[in-house]
């Protein structure tokens, strides 16, 4: 810690070495980090919607007594979930996966 002091470096120095570099993906202009964020998003909403969408045949299925519907709810949920998680985390795992291949 005294060497870090001794340098000078401050808290920028320390929040910008948190930051991270989007590996890969540190050589693309502001555009196509913009073009990805947008497609990100769009898929986000589209997994959200399909959630919500599994919800209404869960509902539907059990006011109907329907259990292939509720089990076709349920199934939409977990798999819309699981696909939001892992779009949500793309940016992480490409990262960890870059950094591993150096």
């Amino acid at each position: 810690m005294t060497l870090a002091a001794n340098k000078g470096g401050g808290i920028d120095g320390l929040v910008n070495g948190i930051s991270p570099d989007w590996g890969p993906f540190g050589a693309l202009q502001t555009k196509a980090r913009v073009i990805i964020g947008v497609i990100m998003a769009g898929a986000v909403l589209f997994l959200l919607g399909s959630a919500v969408l599994g919800a209404v045949h869960i509902r539907v299925g059990n006011q109907q007594h329907n259990t292939m519907e509720t089990k076709k709810g349920q199934t939409m949920v977990a798999s819309s979930l699981l696909g939001l998680f892992t779009v949500a985390s793309m940016a992480t795992l490409f990262t960890i996966v870059y950094g591993f291949g150096i």
